[in-house]
C-alpha cells in the first residue's frame, strides 16, 4: 500500500501539515506534531480506523484516496530467492546421483 495523504490534502487545498492538524483537531483528533510530521512526510506505522474515518471527513474523500494499493509490490514467500537462483546458476544443473545400499537401509549423512 502507498499512503498518499499529502496529495489527497493538496487536492482539498491543504498544502501545510499544520492546517491539516488544525482541521484534524477541530474533528476532536489530537495529533501530536511528531505523530502528524510522519503522516504528512511518510507512510504511517499503525493508525487507528477511527482517525482514518476522521482524516477522511476532513479532506471529503474516500479511503482509496488515501490508500493506494500496489499488488505488483507484493512478494510471495520462497519467490525471490527462486528467481535470484535461477539467474545466478544459469540452467539448472543435472540431479546428483545418491548411491543406495544393496540392503535398503539409507547411508549415513554427509
Amino acid at each position: 500500500m502507498r499512503w498518499n495523504l499529502r496529495l489527497t490534502a493538496a487536492n482539498k487545498g491543504i498544502w501545510k501539515a499544520s492546517e491539516l492538524q488544525r482541521s484534524l483537531a477541530e474533528q476532536g483528533l489530537v495529533i501530536s506534531a511528531g505523530k502528524m510530521s510522519g503522516l504528512w512526510s511518510g507512510q504511517p506505522i499503525s493508525l487507528k480506523l477511527e482517525d482514518l474515518d476522521i482524516i477522511c471527513v476532513v479532506l471529503g474523500c474516500e479511503i482509496g484516496d488515501l490508500l493506494i494499493p500496489e499488488p505488483d509490490q507484493v512478494r510471495r514467500p520462497g519467490e525471490e530467492t527462486r528467481q535470484q537462483a535461477a539467474a545466478a546458476s544459469g540452467p539448472a544443473p543435472a540431479t546428483a546421483v545418491v548411491p543406495r545400499r544393496r540392503d535398503g537401509r539409507s547411508l549415513p549423512p554427509m
